[in-house]
């Protein structure tokens, strides 16, 4: 279920598939390379409500690229969406189910050998520049961990490994091995770094004549979303949204947050206050961006280059009596902005299909040519990119929640759990959600006529709907491979 059984075996075998299907002759300096080049900007907790407000974005990438608008993340939590990210995989086929040992974090993934089979590692072996800046695995660079030690796979490297990252200032990079010191000036303002790395990143590559894939991955919005001092008067009128399920009235049905009382005024307040906070850090975002764009353009690559833009999960504020936070399978926190912009993608167009993270290993692999290793889970969206209706997609995919203790941890201002147990086996469909509590108790909501989750509908539900949902969810639950993806794709008989 967790891929082949030694690493010996795995590194002969993925030297053999992650040879270029159609090879060209190497690219002398300065010549433009014939395979494009990816750059993937990961944001931090990034829910789809506040990425409305990066106008340099919605003109740059949105504008000429094509949007997924039903792109999900299989764990609502950084360090299992970001291993997935890197693998193509489920969290229980990467077995990263948390931010810290014993479920998850960096000293988990790289005892169990997965850093040597990322997409960092294809992309190089295929003879790709690679570079990355920011946030990496929670846990990389903690006490106990060698805060020099460089991943495989990376042509250069720049990421946080000390001090308060998330604070965007007074931390440390391990720049190539090196560690180096930021202060408080403007010009150390964390994104704003990231952004220098990696416009330096593409002229490195381009004088070499090398493609590259360029992975920018800032720390906010997350708490305490620090915005760069430029923008820190901004937004200071916004508004927190009330959406139907803000304070939700009636918590009777839901399991986890049934005792949960109504948000206070005060904590609305604080959570508007915070709110403001995550809009002003997200502007340095959209110039990041901007910054990547255009020195694209300055070096002739913007044309052949693909443009990929998430986050690690969402975000939800008051929706269900929620303080801020993540982890539920709730809309608000697996549903993130995705948007592509490159060679071929239409402009301005949208896609219904339900992508998720483990979606974007395997089309960074086909987007560079290579055959995509037999381990992963999930599937090339790059034919949606193109415009292929027929291709076949994905029906279900299972959300996943582990946690050790009753809290989730493992980053500055994460809260509790969304639930005193020890998680849940969720199943989306275009239609319903149905959630298995690890208690349990269940949840089962229709989507269409309740696009919020208001209604827990299993008290009346059918019953053979329920079996049907349960019975694709425990296929899910054990999947791995090309089993996930028949699992997903299979017809669901529902009543």
């Amino acid at each position: 279920m967790h891929g082949f059984s030694t690493l010996a075996g795995l590194s002969l075998v993925l030297v053999l598939l992650l040879t270029p299907v159609a090879p060209s002759a190497p690219a002398t300096s300065g010549t433009p390379p014939a395979r494009p080049n990816i750059v993937f900007i990961l944001t931090d907790d990034e829910d789809t409500r506040i990425h409305a407000h990066m106008p340099k974005t919605k003109t740059l990438l949105e504008d000429r690229g094509t949007t997924f608008v039903n792109f999900f993340v299989t764990y609502a939590l950084c360090c299992p969406s970001r291993a997935s990210i890197l693998r193509g995989q489920y969290p229980h086929n990467t077995r990263i189910e948390g931010n810290e040992p014993p479920l998850g974090g960096f000293a988990k993934f790289v005892a169990l050998g997965e850093e040597h089979f990322t997409v960092a590692t294809w992309l190089r072996d295929a003879g790709y520049h690679t570079v990355f800046a920011g946030k990496y695995l929670n846990g990389y660079g903690d006490r106990g961990t060698d805060p020099a030690h460089v991943p495989p796979g990376w042509t250069e490297w720049y990421a946080g490994v000390g001090g308060r990252p998330y604070q965007n200032f007074n931390y440390q990079m391990n720049e190539n091995g090196t560690i180096v010191s930021y202060g408080t000036r403007a010009e150390d303002y964390l994104t704003d770094v990231i952004a220098r790395k990696g416009s330096e990143g593409i002229r490195h590559a381009t004088r070499a004549g090398r493609p590259f894939f360029l992975y920018l991955a800032p720390y906010t919005p997350h708490a305490p979303a620090t915005p760069a001092p430029r923008h820190a008067a901004l937004f200071q009128d916004a508004t927190l949204p009330r959406p139907p399920a803000f304070n939700e009235e009636d918590m009777g049905d839901k399991p986890a947050p049934r005792s949960r009382p109504p948000l206070t005024g005060r904590q609305i307040e604080e959570m508007e206050a915070f709110y403001r906070k995550r809009l002003q850090s997200l502007q340095a975002i959209d110039d990041l961006v901007e910054a990547v764009v255009r020195t694209l353009q300055e070096v002739g690559q913007l044309e052949n280059t693909y443009i990929v833009y998430t986050s690690d999960n969402g975000f939800h504020m008051g929706e269900h009596r929620l303080l801020p936070g993540k982890a539920t399978a709730y809309e608000e926190d697996i549903r993130v902005p995705f948007i592509v912009r490159g060679p071929g993608v239409p402009a301005g167009a949208r896609r219904e299909q339900m992508v998720l993270n483990t979606d974007i290993a395997p089309t960074f692999a086909e987007m560079a040519g290579l055959r995509i290793p037999p381990f992963v889970d999930g599937r090339s969206f790059l034919p949606l990119l193109r415009g292929d209706g027929a291709v076949p997609w994905r029906k279900s995919f299972i959300v996943e929640l582990r946690t050790a203790r009753g809290l989730v941890v493992g980053e500055p201002g994460d809260g509790p759990a969304p639930q005193p147990r020890s998680g849940y086996n969720a199943i989306r469909t275009a239609e319903w959600t149905y959630i298995q509590w690890a208690s349990g108790e269940r949840e089962l909501y229709n989507l269409r006529a309740d696009p919020y989750q208001l209604q827990n509908l299993m008290p009346t539900a059918n019953r053979a709907l329920i079996r049907a949902l349960a019975a694709r969810l425990s296929e899910l639950a054990q999947c791995s491979a090309l089993g996930c993806r028949r699992a997903e794709d299979a017809p669901l008989r529902l009543p």
